[in-house]
Formats: structure tokens, C-alpha cells, sequence
């Protein structure tokens, strides 16, 4: 598959010669007969690095569908999330079942928190999904927030207007606000999708870490277009407002013959991240593993961070090397991709999630500290393994689902329960 380089760069891709005029972004006849359409990501005066838009060239424009009518899916929503009070409570829950009937992406997903408000561009959710059935004769697009997936089983196959992108565990792919998507796939999958409510991720500046850190821009892969003209009974659901919506329509929304701007889909390979880790002592603040980034009006207190735990060495002497008990100002959502995570050795498995908000202690269980505290520190590579958190500055809010959920994980606290008071003033 084909696919364009480089982070949010103006591209240029045609299906067929000559569709887009040179100087012209709305010509008075577009060549083939297509229709001219924007695609704002962003306030039209925002700055020329924060300024997302996209030209469509399709066969028949976006407005070309039926009324908007409520949508019943009753695991996938985001609404009435703030209405009652919620504990700081540390949670973790297993893996989301797989489907044991045929069931697609929109039907088989799953939401778990919210954070913020879509209203009022701020914040974010986490959702889980599992299907194992290729969404046909339906079409999604979020009204709410940019949509990050995160595979864990099974690779996805994202249908795009601006092209395809196929996305296996260990990628991601992330589809902006408003553009519209088919997701296939051909065996059981399962994963995780985060939404962005606010500022476009992007990625994190490098500071004193200088131009080679973190991800590369070149490293992210953009659709080629790819159109379909096709007609027939389709189905168009939206999510506004955190409920979902659908409209009837007759002809394949994928008709995108040429588009050109930097507001498209793209996907990322976490194994090309570059880590950057202590070589002498202490465990490093997780922000150095940030791989996107949407901050906030407050320069350097994210709205939503992406971060990631990837293979690595570790090699720092007389510290302590897994993470170090914390509570943070930041509420932090974990999902497990493959292996083992360090901190948590038992309990927290590929598919499973945990939740520690605002100023919630958290830390390694009782059998990483002791593992850690007794291990002879030579360099080790931690292979294997691949962790995410997405972080922001807003207070992480399950929904009731989530909270009584059959696999939510009763017992988490009893991780802790085991570390012992080892105090002993006569003893250095």
C-alpha cells in the first residue's frame, strides 16, 4: 500500500490527471464534474502552523444525505458523564470480551471514560472496541473529537475520504475531527480508540533533546486517494455531542477523487520511536515518551498526551528502576499493547486498562518493589513489551458501564496490600 511521508505537510494526491487547477481552490467548473469542498480542522484565523484544512474534490458533496436521527448503540457514548460525584478511587479493568457473534466496529465499541467537555473543545474519552465483521453499507464520522486507534489484536483496515490505511497492533492511526471512515477488518480485533476533543494532537517540541528525539516526522504516513462511486442504501452514523446519530444516503461518501491541504488521516509505526532514557540514575518523568501532543491555553499542561513505553535498555546504577510511587496533577488512562509492563507485573494484561486520576497514589505492586529493590542493576533490555498512557490535565471520569462492568477488576487495590513496613531507625 502506498502511502505519503511526513507530519502535517501540505499534500497533494490525485486519482485522476489535472483534477485540482493550479491557483484555484474552488474553480468555477472543477474538472470531471466533480464538487469543490473544504475541510476546516481548525478556527479559519488560528496561525499558520496551527491552520488545518484540507480541498475535497468529490462526486457529490457532503450535505447529500437524509435528516440526522438518533442512533441506539448503548455501549458507545459519552454523555451524562459528570452528573454524579466519582471517588479517586484507583481502577483497572481486564480485556474487553471478544464478540462471539458477528458484530462490526460501530456496534462493538465500547466507552469507558471521559474527560473535559466536547462542547466546549476541551478534553478528551477512552473507548474500548472488539469486532470481527467489516462495516459494509455504514459510514462514521466524529463530530466531537479526532479519533486515536490503538490496535492490541488484529489489524484494522481505516477506509477513508482521503484514501485507506492499514493498521496493525504496534501502529497507530489517528482520523480527524469530521472526516468520514469505514472500518474492516478480516479476523477477531481489539483494541483501544482515544478522542481528542481538543487542539489537534501534534507532535511535542524537542527542547533540549535536540532535532533527532522522540518520533521522526518523516516516520508518519499519510492515504493516497482512492475513491469510490458507488451507490445504494448507506448509512451515515454520527457522534455530536457525545450521542450518536445516523442519515440515510445513497451514494458512497468515499468519493473523494483528489485532495490536497494537511488535514488528513495518518498512521504511525511505535517501533520507529526514538527512546531517550537516563544513563546515569533515577527513573525519567514519563512526559520523555511523549509521541503526540494537544496542549492546552497553559503552555505545558497538556489537554491530551500520548506516550508510550516501547522496548528499550535500561541501564541507570543504583536506582530505583521502575516507576517510583507518585501522585501527579495529571490523570493518567494505561493500556497494555503486548508484554509485560514493569510497575505491574501480575494483574495488568495485553487488552486491559487502569485509571489513576489527579493526585491518586500509584506506583509498582508489591512484587516489582521487591523485585526492584533486590535485583543486581546490570543493563537490561526490556523486550516485548509495549505500554501507553494518555494523560491530560482533566480528572478521568468512567462511565457507569465501565464501573460495573464484569471485567472491571475488583480487586486491584490488593496489589498494594502486600508491601510491608520495613522501617527500622537503628538501620541504615
Amino acid at each position: 500500500m502506498r502511502y505519503l511521508q511526513g507530519f502535517g505537510n501540505q499534500f497533494v494526491s490525485e486519482c485522476l490527471p489535472e483534477v485540482i487547477v493550479p491557483g484555484h481552490n474552488s474553480p468555477q467548473c472543477v474538472p470531471y464534474g466533480l464538487y469543490a469542498e473544504q475541510l476546516s480542522g481548525s478556527a479559519f484565523a488560528m496561525p499558520r502552523a496551527q491552520n488545518f484544512r484540507s480541498w475535497l474534490y468529490r462526486i457529490l458533496p457532503s450535505v447529500c444525505h437524509s435528516e440526522f436521527k438518533p442512533f441506539k448503540q448503548a455501549t458507545f457514548n459519552t454523555i451524562n458523564l459528570h452528573e454524579k460525584p466519582l471517588a479517586p478511587t484507583q481502577l483497572r479493568w481486564q480485556p474487553l470480551p471478544l464478540p462471539t457473534e458477528k458484530i462490526d466496529f460501530i456496534d462493538g465499541v465500547f466507552s469507558l471514560a471521559g474527560l473535559g467537555h466536547s462542547e466546549a473543545l476541551q478534553g478528551g474519552a477512552v473507548h474500548l472496541y472488539a469486532c470481527n465483521q467489516a462495516m459494509t453499507d455504514r459510514f462514521f464520522y466524529n463530530a466531537d473529537g479526532e479519533m486515536l486507534f490503538v490496535p492490541q489484536q488484529g489489524s484494522l483496515l481505516l477506509k477513508t475520504e482521503m484514501g485507506e490505511l492499514l493498521v496493525a497492533p504496534k501502529e497507530i492511526a489517528v482520523v480527524p475531527r469530521g472526516v468520514k471512515f469505514q472500518v474492516v477488518v478480516h479476523e477477531a480485533a481489539r483494541g483501544y480508540v482515544a478522542e481528542n476533543y481538543g487542539t489537534p494532537f501534534r507532535l511535542p517540541d524537542l527542547g533540549m533533546m535536540g532535532a533527532n528525539a522522540l518520533a521522526n516526522p518523516r516516520d508518519f504516513l499519510y492515504p493516497v486517494a482512492k475513491y469510490e462511486d458507488k451507490g445504494g442504501q448507506f448509512q451515515l452514523i454520527s457522534k455530536y455531542q457525545g450521542r450518536l446519530w445516523q442519515a440515510q444516503m445513497t451514494h458512497s461518501p468515499l468519493d473523494v477523487v483528489a485532495w490536497y491541504g494537511n488535514y488528513a488521516p495518518y498512521k504511525y509505526d511505535l517501533r520507529l520511536f526514538n527512546v531517550i532514557g537516563s544513563v546515569s540514575f533515577d527513573h525519567p518523568d514519563p512526559s520523555i515518551f511523549t509521541v503526540l501532543h494537544s496542549p492546552s491555553e497553559t503552555p505545558g499542561f497538556s489537554n491530551l498526551d500520548f506516550v508510550i513505553f516501547p522496548e528499550r535498555w535500561m541501564v541507570a546504577e543504583n536506582t530505583f528502576r521502575p516507576p517510583y510511587y507518585h501522585r501527579n496533577l495529571m490523570s493518567e488512562y494505561m493500556g497494555l499493547i503486548e508484554g509485560c509492563y514493569d510497575a505491574k507485573e501480575e494483574g495488568f494484561v495485553p487488552g486491559g486498562s487502569s485509571l489513576h486520576n489527579r493526585m491518586s497514589a500509584h506506583g509498582p505492586d508489591a512484587q516489582a518493589y521487591e523485585k526492584a529493590i533486590r535485583v543486581d542493576l546490570k543493563p537490561e533490555y526490556y523486550r516485548g513489551t509495549l505500554a501507553f498512557m494518555l494523560e491530560s490535565r482533566y480528572a478521568w471520569q468512567p462511565t457507569d458501564q465501565a464501573l460495573t462492568a464484569s471485567f472491571l477488576q475488583k480487586a486491584y487495590l490488593a496489589c498494594w496490600q502486600g508491601l510491608k513496613k520495613n522501617f527500622d531507625p537503628m538501620k541504615k
